[in-house]
């Protein structure tokens, strides 16, 4: 496999316009709190038609596949956002899509899959993962979207960058979740072009934090992983592909308790009426618990709003799933 480059202003620009009125330029709101280290801004990546961010990258390695690779139909390997956004795609195109997800994919995001006209495929979670490693599935000759590595789905999630800066260009820090680094290399492409004083944060739960423990080590590294609501993000390690860009783009990586995002996820309910899954409210978490010292202004990236309606009851109820 090549090594991934950093993506260019020129191709992320081109995306930007390539998936205007497929994906929506979702709102830059402030966080309604009077209490917080500094001022914190929410891109609200949960108002896309697929309820995430997802749509984005999907939507521009769909349309820049040649057309004889798309002839089989198009799969991916996601624990169900990824899913949600190449089934859509696929959908609008007429083609047919299949998904392969992990066994503890939570219920809300398999049934969205499949009312957006995807077949499911379970698997244990180490295979799942072996698709992500090596980048296929055997018995699917589809066009394989890769949720996370694919340079055309990076360029694609640096789109998100391109608006925080174009809304909110006196922002000191962009905070984005950390699942496999795509979204956070994509929006940190952006920033690095456009604004290079602005660093980009990872954002992670402690309960399966590879970017910060390879940080610490100057290299990929197994990590205990725990499944939790924090569906959307985290791991047992580093895609080896995505470590040289990770590592160069990204400025750190702010871990966060579990219980700290299910408080975030009810304070976006409560104070702005922002429904967002345990992905989604991570930056949040990591903003309010004061992750980057200095800042005035930061913006949070609202990654998603798919989770389960029980999980969010519970959360709002005052407890964690």
């Amino acid at each position: 496999m090549r090594p991934l480059e950093i993506p260019s202003i020129d191709a992320i620009q081109d995306a930007l316009h390539a998936i205007s009125g497929t994906a929506v330029r979702t709102p830059l709101l402030k966080l309604n709190v009077d209490d917080a280290p500094y001022e914190i801004w929410l891109k609200c990546e949960n108002l896309q038609p697929v309820g995430s961010f997802k749509l984005r990258g999907a939507a521009n390695a769909i349309r820049l596949a040649p057309p004889e690779a798309l002839r089989n139909g198009v799969y991916t390997a996601s624990m169900g956002n990824m899913a949600q956004g190449v089934a859509w795609n696929a959908r609008r195109l007429g083609i047919p899509c299949t998904v392969v997800v992990p066994d503890h994919a939570p219920a809300t995001k398999v049934a969205a899959i499949e009312r957006l006209g995807g077949r499911v495929i379970r698997v244990p979670f180490d295979e799942w993962w072996n698709v992500l490693v090596e980048h296929r599935y055997p018995g699917l000759d589809g066009f394989f979207v890769h949720p996370v590595s694919n340079p055309d789905v990076i360029a694609g999630n640096g789109t998100i960058g391109l608006e925080i800066l174009e809304d909110h260009p006196d922002v000191d820090a962009i905070l984005v979740p950390f699942g496999g680094g795509g979204l956070s290399s994509g929006i940190a492409a952006a920033a690095r072009a456009v604004a290079p004083r602005i660093q980009v944060l990872a954002c992670e739960v402690s309960t399966a934090a590879p970017l910060a423990a390879a940080l610490k080590a100057g290299a990929p590294r197994s990590v205990e992983y725990t499944p939790t609501f924090v569906d959307g993000i985290g791991s047992k390690g580093l895609l080896e592909e995505m470590w040289p860009l990770a590592s160069a783009l990204l400025a750190g990586s702010v871990v966060v308790d579990v219980a700290d995002v299910a408080a975030a996820v009810r304070l976006l309910a409560e104070r702005n009426r922002i429904i967002a899954e345990g992905a989604g409210a991570t930056p949040v978490a990591a903003a309010l618990g004061g992750g980057v010292p200095g800042a005035r202004t930061v913006a949070c990236v609202v990654s998603g709003g798919n989770i389960d309606a029980a999980k969010l009851a519970t959360i709002l109820a005052g407890g964690v799933p």
